[in-house]
């Protein structure tokens, strides 16, 4: 009996201090989840005096009302979700953006108030519990003021504008011209002619070299003219003489081609005798001996060309004197029957080299 009865005060104060501990361990009921989360909010200055509304059933709390951003709606969810005893945190705050145009889309509508429940409690300043100590969170006005700026999209260059290109002037309008006949044509040589080695029918290419007076116009200069040969006689080595007869056949104008009518063009070597064969036809020797002084024997043979064939030169070496006509030779055919044309440019000379005079 003294053993029981020295056991029962243990007994005792083991029961009390398990009941102090299981009603310390109880979970706070709703209302008090409420109240601490509210007293959170009020410490914070940038929610404080705020529309919130806190609902707590089960550990689950929903938080309504409005806020002025996005910040400050974070803030009051950390302050829930951080209280202990709450499993779930409902976020239905709106900020002041949002609810303006949510109001403007309801053209005018009033939106009746929110049902008050009884475990809702109108959020309003309360002293501070001396006894109970709560984390402090981050205020949100400081979380605002270090938040960083939003990010602003540069605006899109515009390309620019391309510059309009002047039109090209139209081209002249055409006109048909016609050119008298007895009318002088002065044509220049783009190939060569040499007796010696020309051949009858053999084709020849040169530009004509003067504006055609025509019907009180003219027909520019620098259009491509085509001839043959009708006629070559090359000279013997120890006698006879040279003979060229030249003939015109069409002159190509504004892209289409007109044939012509021209006396012929002839030429005729003289026999050879020795004061040709001194002279070498009127420069050909000198022309020689002052290439060959100059270059050698190449120059030798630039230094005849240049003085024996320009302008239609005669040369003799050797034997019967030859006719030469060098490229750049401007030879004169007379029209004998009127030529007519159409122009419809300004004529190859406007954007053509000038070729250089005959010698």
């Amino acid at each position: 009996m003294g053993i029981r009865a020295g056991r029962r005060p243990s007994v005792i104060l083991l029961a009390g201090v398990l009941a102090v501990g299981l009603a310390c361990t109880k979970a706070p009921d709703d209302s008090q989840l409420t109240s601490q989360i509210q007293s959170k909010l009020n410490e914070d200055s940038g929610l404080h005096g705020k529309p919130i509304t806190v609902q707590t059933s089960g550990g689950v709390v929903t938080i309504s009302g409005t806020v002025e951003n996005e910040t400050q709606r974070e803030a009051a969810s950390r302050y829930a979700s951080a209280t202990p005893g709450i499993k779930e945190v409902v976020n239905n705050l709106h900020t002041a953006a949002k609810a303006t145009v949510a109001v403007s889309n309801q053209m005018g509508k009033t939106v009746p108030p929110a049902p008050e429940s009884s475990a809702a409690k109108p959020l309003a300043a309360k002293p501070r519990p001396s006894t109970t100590r709560y984390r402090r969170e981050s205020d949100s006005v400081e979380m605002a003021a270090n938040a960083p700026p939003p990010a602003v999209e540069p605006a899109a260059e515009e390309p620019p504008t391309p510059t309009a290109q002047p039109a090209p002037p139209p081209p002249p309008p055409a006109k048909k011209v016609t050119v008298p006949s007895g009318t002088s044509m002065a044509v220049r040589l783009i190939d060569p002619i040499d007796s010696e080695k020309a051949q009858p029918g053999q084709t020849f290419r040169a530009t004509l070299d003067a504006p055609l007076p025509a019907d009180g116009d003219a027909v520019p200069s620098g259009y491509d003219v085509k001839g043959h040969i009708e006629d070559v006689k090359s000279a013997g080595k120890f006698a006879g003489q040279s003979l060229l007869v030249l003939q015109l056949d069409s002159i190509s104008v504004s892209g289409r081609l007109y044939g012509i009518d021209a006396d012929p063009y002839r030429r005729q070597g003289k026999n050879r005798s020795t004061n040709t064969a001194e002279k070498v036809g009127g420069g050909a020797v000198l022309g020689a001996i002052l290439g060959g002084i100059i270059g050698g024997g190449k120059g030798a043979g630039v230094g005849a060309a240049a003085g024996g064939g320009v302008g239609g030169g005669v040369q003799a070496a050797g034997k019967g004197q030859q006719i030469q006509l060098p490229s750049e030779t401007v030879l004169n055919f007379t029209l004998r029957s009127p030529l007519t044309v159409t122009l419809a440019d300004q004529g190859p000379d406007s954007s053509r080299r000038k070729l250089a005079p005959p010698q």
